[in-house]
C-alpha cells in the first residue's frame, strides 16, 4: 500500500483547474504534517493555504516551476495549481528545522495522492513576495510552497542512465530517471 501511494506521488506542475480542493480537505493534509514525526518533538512548522483564485493567481507568479525545463514557465491557465500550502518555520520555537519539512511535505502530498489528487514541493519561492501576500508576521519564515491539484499529466519513472534530469516527450509525458537501487546501495554488512 505505501509503495503504491510513492510511486503515485511525483512531482505534479500540471493540473485541471476547474477541480477545485475544499479547504477543509487542505486542513486534513496539514492535520498528517501536525501528527508526523518531528525533530526532538519541537513541532516548529506552521502552515498558511490558499484555495481562493486570486490569491494563487497572486502566489503564482512568484514561483519557479522546473529548472530541467528551462523553457517552460510554467503551467498554462487552465491547468495551474487550486491550492497552495505555505511551509513556515516559527522561529519563537525553534532555530533549526531539521528534517522536519521534508517529513511534513511528505505527509501532506501522501496524503493528497491517497485522495486522488497531488501536488509539487517548490523551493523556488520569491519568499519576501509571498510572505506579504500571506501578511506573514516577522517570527514565520516561508521555507518552502506546496502547490496542489487534480494531476493531469502523465509521469513515468524510468531507470537513469546516465542522466538524472527530468523531461518531456513530444506528447508532454513527464519522465523522471531514478538512480538504480544497486548504484545507491552502497555496503550491505
Amino acid at each position: 500500500m505505501i509503495r503504491e501511494l510513492i510511486l503515485k506521488n511525483r512531482s505534479y506542475r500540471r493540473f485541471n483547474s476547474s477541480v477545485k480542493i475544499p479547504a477543509k480537505q487542505i486542513e486534513k493534509w496539514i492535520d498528517l504534517a501536525r501528527l508526523s514525526a518531528s525533530a526532538r518533538n519541537a513541532q516548529p512548522l506552521k502552515y498558511a493555504f490558499s484555495v481562493s483564485e486570486e490569491m494563487n493567481t497572486s502566489i503564482f507568479q512568484h514561483l519557479g516551476w522546473a529548472g530541467y525545463l528551462s523553457d517552460w514557465k510554467g503551467p498554462e491557465e487552465g491547468e495551474r495549481p487550486v491550492a497552495y500550502i505555505a511551509v513556515l518555520k516559527d522561529k519563537t520555537i525553534a532555530d533549526n528545522h531539521y528534517c522536519d519539512d521534508g517529513i511534513a511535505m511528505q505527509s501532506i502530498l501522501l496524503g493528497a495522492v491517497e485522495d486522488g489528487f497531488g501536488g509539487c514541493m517548490i523551493g523556488s519561492v520569491k519568499k519576501s513576495k509571498v510572505s506579504r501576500l500571506f501578511n506573514l508576521s516577522e517570527n514565520l519564515e516561508l521555507l518552502w510552497m506546496i502547490a496542489l491539484g487534480k494531476p493531469v499529466e502523465e509521469v513515468i519513472l524510468e531507470t537513469a542512465e546516465n542522466d538524472i534530469k527530468y523531461w518531456r516527450d513530444k506528447n508532454d509525458v513527464h519522465h523522471v530517471p531514478k538512480r538504480p537501487l544497486d548504484e545507491i546501495i552502497i555496503k550491505k554488512a
